[in-house]
């Protein structure tokens, strides 16, 4: 696996050490991140009591020389119109944010790695998950 972007759900199960997704993650050399999953993980952590320590993990994880993060801008929107027309062609939608997360995707040459298996519903979409 050369370019995988990851879901926000595969940075959750790494940070508690799931051996499946630890063990897969060793196998990127480029580890995508979108802007996206900050946001996401940002609320998630305001509704925890570790925030602070939440953020330093996150801080120490996007400094690897392996991990891109990824802004979201008008490329990425041009992206995002045309799987959301997609979706709504074919009468199966998907959260919103993962729809940003699959333009990122496209965007950028990756392959999704998440838990969400929906992402399979996004048109030539390359995804797999922890669980096969």
């Amino acid at each position: 696996m050369n370019n995988v972007l990851i879901d926000t759900n595969i940075y959750s199960l790494s940070m508690k050490g799931d051996p499946k997704v630890t063990g897969a993650l060793r196998k990127i050399d480029r580890i995508g991140f979108s802007t996206i999953s900050i946001g996401e993980l940002f609320s998630g952590f305001k509704g925890g009591h570790r925030e602070p320590q939440n953020r330093e993990e996150l801080n120490i994880f996007l400094d690897s020389p392996r991990v891109v993060l990824h802004p979201i801008d008008e490329g990425t929107a041009k992206f995002y119109a045309a799987i959301l027309h997609n979706l709504r062609k074919a009468g199966t939608p998907i959260p919103t944010n993962d729809i940003w997360i699959a333009a990122v995707a496209f965007q950028h040459g990756y392959q999704i790695f998440s838990n969400d298996r929906h992402f399979s519903l996004v048109s030539g979409m390359i995804h797999f998950t922890s669980t096969g």
